[in-house]
């Protein structure tokens, strides 16, 4: 089986997926290329041959075996380059991973409608709002999402995917031993059983250390057809991820925000220098020229739906709560319904899930 060199290969921490790809040119084979001969190295185009001669000491030490049932006991799914399977759009970047690590179903998306968002880490409640009112729109698609499974803009993403009844793929920096950051180890979950998967180019015990990130970002822009950047500071990995997507010859879209926050000066250098701006699903569908085709709504929309038609207590606050967000007060207000009434009803609605209570005791309706 020529998967368990590739395996090999991947579990040298000193060298990428540069130096693998070289020798596998030039062989044509990966068992020729994992046994090479240091007398070749000299021919073979581009390579570096301190690495090389660090691969030969290093390859030495490892049983092919051994790393192979490593991965093969973790149940972790591997893709390699030169399977038919391994996704077209990154495998046409300037530097593809040259093995793909992954747990859920990543053929279950539609890799021909997938769509990066990247962003900040430490995003507003707004740009948060942002990105869910973008991809609410492409809500019973078969379009795809895909993300760096962090905090702040990333697990928006793929929070919103899933509650939209979305596929998406969360491409990680680090090995399957690790899930990090460990506040998203619900998505971690959720991706890996049903709702898409969990995608890395890393040997199962590679940590998450800060240089494998933007190397993550290539994976994440490489997969798609186009980037969308929610909030970005004028240093940030989601400006990083924007030069490569420019790079790949991909779609690059941008999210307006505040002009006051300090998250979006990056957006709008972006937006300067040609970025194409965009504030719902169907300017994301007109910039990559996509038609889609909704499917039908999943049970718990119908289940929603529903429940507002039969109650009109319900259905009043429904219509009222649009999309900023409203105090109690507000609410009130509007409804001129009894206190006690009132927040029980709301109680209620956020149970069943037809509301959310967000930052600042306000509530916002779900999906809208």
């Amino acid at each position: 089986m020529k998967q368990k060199f590739w395996i090999a290969f991947s579990s040298i921490e000193q060298i990428d997926s540069t130096f693998i790809q070289r020798l596998f040119n030039y062989y044509g084979d990966i068992e020729q290329a994992f046994n090479c001969s240091k007398k070749d190295f000299e021919n073979i185009e581009g390579l570096n041959v301190k690495k090389a001669e660090t691969f030969l000491k290093l390859r030495d030490k490892i049983d092919v075996e051994k790393v192979y049932e490593e991965v093969e006991n973790r149940g972790i799914n591997v893709l390699t380059f030169d399977d038919a399977k391994y996704p077209y759009m990154l495998s046409q970047i300037h530097n593809p991973p040259m093995v793909l690590y992954y747990k859920g179903d990543l053929f279950s998306c539609n890799l021909e409608r997938t769509v990066a968002f990247v962003g900040s880490r430490r995003a507003s409640s707004n740009g948060k709002d942002s990105i869910k009112s973008v991809i609410n729109d492409f809500r019973n698609t078969d379009i795809c999402i895909v993300s760096g499974l962090a905090e702040g803009i990333d697990a928006t993403s793929h929070r919103s995917a899933i509650e939209n009844n979305l596929k998406t793929i969360g491409v990680i920096a680090s090995g399957f031993d690790f899930k990090y950051p460990s506040s998203n180890r619900d998505l971690y979950e959720k991706l890996e059983h049903g709702c898409g998967a969990v995608v890395t180019e890393y040997f199962p015990t590679f940590e998450p250390v800060k240089f494998r990130f933007p190397q993550r970002n290539r994976i994440v822009t490489g997969l798609s057809y186009g980037t969308v950047v929610g909030e970005a500071a004028i240093k940030s990995g989601a400006l990083i991820s924007a030069n490569l997507t420019l790079e790949q010859g991909r779609e690059l879209m941008c999210i307006p925000g505040s002009i006051n926050n300090k998250n979006t000066e990056g957006v709008y250098k972006l937006l300067k220098n040609g970025a194409t701006m965009i504030t719902s699903g169907e300017d994301v569908l007109n910039a990559l020229n996509w038609q889609i085709i909704k499917e039908k709504k999943s049970s718990a929309e119908c289940n929603n739906n529903q429940i507002l038609e039969q109650n009109h207590v319900y259905k009043i606050i429904s219509d009222i709560i649009g999309i900023e967000p409203l105090c109690f007060d507000e609410i009130q207000a509007k409804t001129n319904i009894e206190t006690e009434e009132l927040l029980n009803t709301l109680t209620m609605m956020e149970i069943e899930g037809l509301i959310e209570f967000t930052d600042g005791d306000r509530y916002k309706g779900v999906n809208k």
